[in-house]
């Protein structure tokens, strides 16, 4: 979970796994739900082999979800094959911020041609 889509959902209020682990996932299949104050969201499997589990630290709270989403905060684990085009955290956070600024340069160049 990226932290701009965990700004997108605001405070967290629960994370939910509806397939247990061992259980065979494909890559796209809803594996549970993430929900805060803000939004709603289907949480998806990102590869094709097994279903590992959820972070076991989300049943003591969110906070490590809200506060290190790349290290202590991970989601879930699973063992197969990721989807190709999967990015890490790292990665996404690079083309995230290339995307946004596209966005800004296009929002300023329309906002003076008028």
């Amino acid at each position: 979970m990226t932290e701009f889509a965990l700004r997108m959902l605001g405070e967290l209020v629960v994370v939910e796994f509806e397939v247990k682990p061992g259980a065979p996932v494909t890559k796209g299949d809803t594996i549970g739900l993430i929900e805060g104050f803000k939004a709603l969201s289907d949480l998806y499997c990102i590869g094709s082999g097994t279903f590992e589990g959820g972070n076991p630290t989300f049943s003591k709270g969110l906070e490590s979800l809200s506060n290190d989403p790349y290290d202590e905060g991970w989601l879930y684990e699973f063992s197969g094959e990721p989807e190709k085009n999967s990015l890490d955290a790292s990665a996404y956070a690079d083309l995230l911020g290339v995307t946004l600024t596209q966005i800004q340069s296009r929002q300023c160049s329309e906002g003076t041609a008028q």
